[in-house]
């Protein structure tokens, strides 16, 4: 279970993204960051408090920081009392503007962290909405490896030692992007998005049984290696015992359950001499046929049911030109 994001912790991550500078006493750090949203005060500041949603980092921009120089200095204190005393995680001052001293002063009293940014407020918003989304987004550590085939995320699953490495090296060989190895972070993004990467200690490595590990970028090159990728198709591998029924046609959908997302999943025997590659590829190549709106098996199904129905009724069968074509090939 990853650690409880505190203001401190906000500040490190956040700080080159938004050019934060501390205000005052660095005081405040251990705050708890609960929330991914960021909202600006409003009417808080003119002091009504009954609409407002707690536990939000808060944005100060000029229209606030106007605001509050138009007070007379008792009445300032005392909306700035108000706001500090609400269960706030931390503030931000935008546009690199200088905050009030009553705001310093009451915000040391309270241990508030407050933070300042150059950023213009429209452009502090869009950098840090996704950022706080990230932080909070749910994820989970899967096992297995991820490559990026044709653009289409495979995420190669099965028991250890079943050869997803070596599938996914074979996949780099032919040109396509490696992901991850062994250890894979999904993140979900939105309600049916998931992202894959690997752990920042073991970026772009893999292991491969016998060798050790190897640096995929510094071998094939930085064409070879993406950052992180959707996962949009679960591959598992599993040997072949022959009492095991497999899908033949592809018409049963099999879907498995990533936080939440509903994934296809396709299961892929695996026995001696079988190209495990090309299969990978056809399934990518598969995968966004369907995307397109493009079903093979549903297709074939309609043409085999739509034949059949024929037959039944008895109507002869229209002479294709195909057909007739390769009656009179003499080749």
């Amino acid at each position: 279970m990853t650690a409880a994001l505190t203001v401190g912790r906000l500040y490190e991550r956040l700080r080159e993204t938004l050019e934060l500078q501390p205000l005052g006493e660095a005081t405040g750090l251990d705050r708890p960051v609960t929330s991914p949203e960021v909202s600006s005060p409003g009417l808080v500041l003119a002091g009504y408090v009954e609409r407002f949603v707690p536990d939000r980092c808060q944005v100060l921009g000029e229209t606030e920081i106007s605001y509050l120089a138009s007070l007379e200095p008792p009445r300032r204190r005392e909306v700035l009392a108000l706001f500090l005393a609400l269960p706030l995680p931390c503030c931000f001052v935008t546009k690199g503007q200088d905050p009030p001293a009553e705001l310093l002063e009451l915000a040391a009293d309270a241990g508030m962290p407050l933070f300042r940014s150059p950023l213009k407020t429209n452009e502090f918003y869009r950098r840090i909405k996704p950022a706080m989304e990230d932080e909070f987004a749910p994820r989970a550590t899967l096992h297995g490896s991820l490559a990026d085939v044709y653009g289409v995320g495979l995420l190669l699953q099965g028991r250890s030692g079943i050869g997803k490495s070596e599938c996914v090296l074979d996949l780099v060989e032919r040109g396509h992007r490696f992901v991850a190895d062994d250890v894979v972070i999904a993140i979900r993004r939105g309600n049916d998005v998931l992202i894959g990467k690997a752990h920042e200690l073991q970026r772009h490595y893999m292991e491969i049984r016998g060798v050790g590990l190897v640096d995929i970028q510094a071998l094939f090159g930085i064409r070879a290696v993406r950052q992180q990728k959707r996962i949009e198709v679960v591959v598992e591998l599993e040997l072949w015992r022959g009492e095991e029924h497999v899908d033949r046609t592809g018409l049963d959908l099999v879907t498995t359950d990533i936080l939440g997302v509903e994934v296809p999943k396709i299961r892929v025997p695996l026995v001696p001499g079988k190209n495990i590659t090309v299969i990978l590829e056809v399934i990518a190549m598969n995968h966004l046929l369907r995307y397109s709106g493009v079903n093979p098996a549903e297709a074939f199904n309609e043409r085999l049911m739509a034949a059949m129905r024929k037959g039944r009724d008895g109507a002869p069968r229209p002479r294709h030109d195909v057909q007739a074509y390769l009656q009179e090939d003499d080749e």
